[in-house]
């Protein structure tokens, strides 16, 4: 800590505010900067002290600043939240009245990234207590974040060096891990649209880029668009740094179920790596189309995939399990006329025992419909006539 006192923290941040040192100023504002945990930056009332230090409107910034700190040091998070967005909007004001500068947007981040964490905390604080509408305080702060960015996408000068909307992708990421905890995934989209328009897309940090594509990717994979969430979880996962151990594994949870959606099996080795085995059990099961496995798997670990949301995406892959065990049975009779009671058989002997000959065929429809497999039903005959040739396509190749 270089400094001790308020009275020198107010001096250096008088000073920064003046040589325009946006990130200095911003560690000074931040609620996770080392200054955060002194007991004597904890001020009930500072407005005496502060504006014998500090100048407008930089005062108003360090007086809420500070009063945060202490209403967290009371535990009373809704009242640090309410500071917090007094602040971010009140900074919103200064960042817009700033019309040929971007050198505060580094405030920008960290004000907008504690504004998010105090609102989960405030949420977390009123889970118990009479909540009527949950994520409301969440929904407050994504409006907070929403000012800013406004006037990030707002600045229409074309140099990357003075134009605010660099800032952009840093809120974008903000605003997604809100609305996927309040599950409003449809406010996404005009943010998508605004960042694959931005002519500065390729310009924004790698960690900001792999943060967008993560939850982009987790956003096309919950609108069954799964080349697209391929895609972005793919760039995602290989450009994470490999010491980030949590982060890739986090990936994988989602990407993993929609590589197998579209037909790739992941090796043992990476899914052991990343702490994800549970995922490996369930490869087995679709590759081995043992569909009995496949329940149990799903019953086993129902809260791992509902906690990580990707259950019902999970539970797709039970139609490439009933493709792979048709393909055995195909195997097996070698021929390509095939008793749907054939398939019913097979269905009942792996525990689906309340599947029945019409609800057999209208799997096998299915399978046809999406080009799973090559062939037609012969409702007449109950049979299922497979094609001569490739019956049964590799999944690689309708991806």
């Amino acid at each position: 800590m270089t400094f001790m006192s308020v009275a020198h923290y107010l001096q250096l941040v008088e000073r920064y505010w003046r040589s325009q040192d946006g990130t200095k100023i911003a560690n000074f504002l931040s609620l996770r900067h080392e200054h955060a945990a002194y007991a004597n930056y904890h001020v009930e009332s500072p407005e005496g002290i502060v504006e014998r230090f500090l100048t407008s409107p930089i005062d108003e910034l360090v007086i809420l600043h500070l009063k945060c700190l202490y209403a967290i040091s009371q535990n009373d998070y809704l009242a640090a939240y309410n500071l917090q967005s007094t602040l971010t909007q009140t900074f919103t004001k200064i960042l817009q009245a700033q019309k040929e500068e971007n050198w505060s947007l580094p405030i920008m981040y960290v004000l907008c990234l504690d504004l998010r964490l105090l609102a989960q905390l405030s949420e977390n604080q009123r889970v118990g207590v009479n909540q009527e509408k949950p994520g409301e305080i969440l929904e407050k702060a994504a409006e907070c974040l929403m000012g800013c960015f406004r006037v990030c996408a707002a600045d229409n000068r074309s140099s990357e060096e003075d134009t605010k909307r660099i800032g952009m992708l840093s809120l974008v990421n903000q605003l997604f891990k809100v609305y996927f905890r309040i599950n409003k995934l449809h406010l996404c989209k005009p943010l998508i649209r605004a960042i694959e328009s931005s002519p500065f897309k390729e310009s924004f940090s790698l960690s900001q880029q792999i943060t967008y594509r993560y939850f982009v990717g987790r956003k096309a994979m919950f609108d069954s668009d799964y080349k697209v969430a391929d895609e972005y979880l793919t760039y995602a996962f290989e450009n994470c740094h490999k010491f980030s151990k949590r982060n890739k594994r986090l990936i994988l949870i989602y990407l993993v179920p929609v590589k197998m959606l579209l037909g790739y099996i992941p090796s043992k080795e990476v899914l052991e790596k990343y702490d994800v085995i549970q995922l490996w059990d369930l490869v087995q099961a679709v590759c081995q189309g043992n569909l009995r496995a496949f329940d149990e798997l799903m019953e086993k670990h129902e809260a791992f995939f509902i906690k990580c949301g990707i259950y019902l995406i999970v539970d797709k892959l039970k139609i490439i399990a009933y493709r792979n065990l048709f393909k055995k049975v195909y195997l097996i009779l070698n021929t390509h006329q095939i008793p749907v009671e054939a398939l019913q058989t097979a269905l009942v002997y792996l525990g689906q025992d309340d599947v029945d000959l019409d609800e057999t065929e209208c799997i096998v429809a299915n399978l046809i419909y999406e080009g799973k497999i090559k062939g037609y039903i012969s409702h007449q005959h109950r049979k299922v006539v497979v094609s001569k040739q490739n019956p049964f396509p590799s999944l690689t190749s309708l991806s």
